[in-house]
């Protein structure tokens, strides 16, 4: 029988993705000041403060829902191109999640690809660019090459934070060809990408609670 997560712990998770995200602000903030304008962090802390209030306030149980309310939560506090990004990445993994009680991983690999999908097509992106998605590509095709070997929940996600983090730690070696890094070109090298950051610290808390 399939391995599931309820929604008191997927609600668990996602407070502890806030609080963590929040706690990570002003490393953010300096990441973005190397490759950036400075204001990341400002911007991922007013939107996961925002986020973990809307967890915390929700009265379902709907794991898609409360995905929604985070995402929205991100969308209505984020500034520029970093608002909607993230936003979608919580957003359209929801809309996948949505009447669910409880989910595994098969849920989850696809919640995320749908993500994935969005976000590449939202902000015409590719690997290389040097963007949150350099993290969040290889994490998902972790999660789906799990979910098509059986892989249990805690081994699919050791796997998927591990290929974030190395995908972040790769962006080091880009020069951003998006969004306002993109004016600094060649300055961006040796500085990994604030939302690759991101989302590498994202799987690492999934990984580590679930």
């Amino acid at each position: 029988m399939e391995e599931k997560i309820n929604y008191e712990k997927m609600r668990e998770i996602l407070i502890e993705v806030a609080e963590t995200i929040i706690k990570h602000a002003d490393q953010l903030t300096d990441l973005d000041r190397a490759c950036g304008d400075g204001d990341f962090g400002v911007g991922m802390y007013r939107g996961f403060m925002n986020a973990k209030n809307n967890i915390q306030s929700y009265q379902g149980r709907d794991i898609g829902e409360l995905f929604e309310k985070v995402g929205l939560a991100i969308m209505s506090s984020v500034g520029g191109a970093s608002g909607p990004v993230f936003g979608t990445f919580f957003n359209a993994a929801g809309m996948k999640l949505k009447g669910k009680s409880e989910v595994g991983l098969k849920d989850l690999a696809e919640a995320f690809k749908t993500s994935s999908d969005m976000i590449a097509n939202l902000g015409k992106v590719q690997r290389g660019d040097k963007t949150m998605f350099d993290a969040l590509a290889p994490a998902v095709e972790a999660l789906q090459s799990a979910a098509a070997s059986g892989l249990s929940l805690k081994e699919a996600f050791k796997n998927a934070a591990e290929a974030a983090e190395k995908g972040a730690e790769a962006t080091k070696e880009m020069v951003a060809k998006k969004g306002k890094a993109s004016y600094l070109g060649e300055k961006t090298l040796g500085h990994p990408d604030p939302g690759a950051v991101t989302i590498s610290l994202i799987f690492k808390v999934i990984s580590e609670k679930i």
